[in-house]
């Protein structure tokens, strides 16, 4: 029943432009304005991730998007380069190193950012 249509997600921010801008010029994605007054992110794979404005937005405290690349060390390095911080955690089940890059915790090394809105992503090393 369910698995007929082409499924997509949805988060929200408190500002659509600053979103866009970010998701376009710093993250280089592909954005389109939607006519229902919010913006669709597109990506290769024929998925889309639509975004709305909310007024009371609250951040997610949980990662929204992950983005798998080739090298951990390079897209941080890319993201720092064009103003993106990484979180630094120092959990009992979650450490970081220095530029906020997960490694050997029982999965893929991966390094956590926020958007403008404070939603969490992450970029995760696929080999």
């Amino acid at each position: 029943m369910l698995s007929s249509k082409k499924v997509f997600s949805s988060f929200s921010v408190d500002d659509l432009s600053k979103a866009k801008e970010f998701y376009t010029n710093v993250l280089g994605l592909e954005v389109k304005d939607n006519p229902m007054g919010i913006i669709e992110i597109e990506f290769p794979n024929l998925s889309t991730v639509m975004v709305y404005p909310k007024p009371n937005h609250t951040p997610a405290t949980f990662t929204v998007l992950n983005f798998p690349v080739d090298s951990i060390d390079q897209a941080v390095d890319e993201l720092i380069e064009k103003g993106v911080k990484f979180e630094i955690y120092d959990e009992e089940h979650l450490k970081t190193d220095e530029r906020g890059i997960s490694r050997d915790n029982g999965g893929p090394s991966i390094a956590w950012f926020k958007d403008p809105a404070g939603n969490i992503f992450s970029v995760l090393e696929t080999k």
